[in-house]
């Protein structure tokens, strides 16, 4: 039986990188994607896998998701399982009377209509799985519960992220296509900073996720596995 075949965006580095991990220790074909090939190549090295493979994204560009759509498309013929993990701008030096609107915007390119884009090119691969999953990797700091006016950029385009989500969710239903939104937590990556928890444990939520059976949850908001406020 073939191997379910799986796409991490942002996959270079931190969690995705452990996710990667994560998911080729539990029988998947992972495509290990990063906007440098030589990077994504670098990071499968490093997994030393024979389930691994390097790709070029940019969640940015549309050409660049095109093109990975039809390379999966022509070498796996399905995609089971899109994890969009790719995000950028963690802006603690702003706050939302002050924020650089621009550097805001930038941020949701990447953030909200890059993982948006994602789910639009590669849905038709996803349909033809038998089990299909989106997991967006969000934070607590996109919950309305938890805003304040911090992180502007950053918060902002997470809270969209997790309303796509339950959006996508309600449409994707009938399709057996669970969507959810996944906090791994503060964890020590290179945007997260020092201090965090283990990258194991953030990546192990979204891998959770990203293996949930078919009565499984979807449009939710979870950490480890257990659902968060909104």
């Amino acid at each position: 039986m073939n191997p379910k075949v799986a796409l991490v965006t942002g996959a270079n580095r931190g969690l995705g990188r452990e996710t990667c991990r994560q998911l080729l220790a539990k029988g998947y074909r992972v495509i290990v994607s990063a906007r440098s090939l030589q990077a994504a190549q670098q990071t499968v090295d490093q997994l030393d896998s024979p389930l691994a493979v390097a790709a070029k994204l940019d969640v940015t560009g549309v050409q660049s998701i095109t093109n990975l759509v039809f390379q999966i498309s022509q070498n796996f013929g399905v995609l089971d399982l899109l994890i969009n993990n790719a995000a950028i701008h963690y802006d603690t030096w702003q706050h939302a009377v002050n924020a650089d609107l621009p550097q805001v915007r930038e941020a949701a390119e990447t953030n909200l209509y890059g993982p948006w884009q994602m789910v639009q090119s590669f849905l038709p691969l996803l349909r033809l799985s038998r089990a299909g999953r989106i997991v967006n990797v969000s934070s607590g700091a996109g919950a309305l519960s938890n805003m304040s006016g911090s992180t502007p950029a950053y918060s902002l385009s997470k809270l969209a992220l997790n309303g796509l989500t339950q959006m996508l969710a309600a449409e994707l239903n009938e399709d057996g296509i669970l969507v959810n939104a996944v906090c791994p937590g503060w964890v020590a990556t290179d945007m997260g900073g020092a201090g965090g928890r283990p990258i194991e444990d953030g990546a192990s939520g979204i891998v959770w996720a990203a293996t949930l059976p078919d009565s499984g949850p979807s449009g939710g908001f979870f950490r480890d596995g257990k659902p968060i406020a909104w």
